[in-house]
């Protein structure tokens, strides 16, 4: 459910103006916005110069309206420079913040290739796993090498031995490979 059928707009900034609202109406692709697909418009307009930001968004008509937004690639013909806006967020009244529409400034070209994208996943993946380390909950790492476990306790205990049957806290198992 990360595509949507909501009709979506951009508009696109530049050092030399704005293109105003533009609906994305044809996709290269037969059926437009699916979960996975990357889809690519043609947005007629002047030239604006170095592009800063991007607005995009739907107007939340339609069933399955929500979006999982990745990033935004323009090429622009004139001068062959492409622009990466990133993103990574739902545009969805019941996701994230619940704003439909979203201000994405351009990727600094002058960082390492990709680090702003490493760092989004970096957040995701702690926001996903964070759970594991609230109060109460016991790890247990396993350790291939040694073929045995490490428990750290909620108490700060740390146990080298490790008990893969303790009754104490949720269990968890990391495969560290060395």
């Amino acid at each position: 459910n990360a595509g949507t059928e909501a009709d979506v707009y951009i508009s696109v900034y530049g050092e030399r103006g704005d293109t105003g609202s533009r609906q994305l109406l044809r996709s290269q692709k037969a059926k437009k916005f699916l979960k996975g697909q990357t889809d690519i418009f043609t947005v007629e307009a002047v030239h604006l110069g170095h592009l800063y930001k991007i607005v995009i968004g739907h107007n939340g008509l339609g069933s399955g309206n929500g979006w999982y937004l990745d990033k935004v690639v323009i090429k622009d013909p004139i001068t062959d420079l492409d622009y990466t806006f990133l993103c990574h967020r739902w545009l969805d009244q019941g996701q994230d913040d619940g704003s439909i529409a979203r201000e994405l400034t351009v990727t600094d070209g002058s960082t390492f290739p990709g680090s702003q994208e490493l760092e989004i996943m970096r957040e995701e993946t702690w926001a996903a796993e964070k759970w594991k380390f609230q109060e109460g909950n016991t790890l247990q790492f396993y350790n291939r090498l040694s073929c045995g476990f490490i428990c750290l306790n909620p108490d700060s205990r740390v146990d080298a031995l490790g008990d893969k049957k303790n009754k104490y806290g949720k269990v968890f198992f990391m495969w560290m490979y060395t």
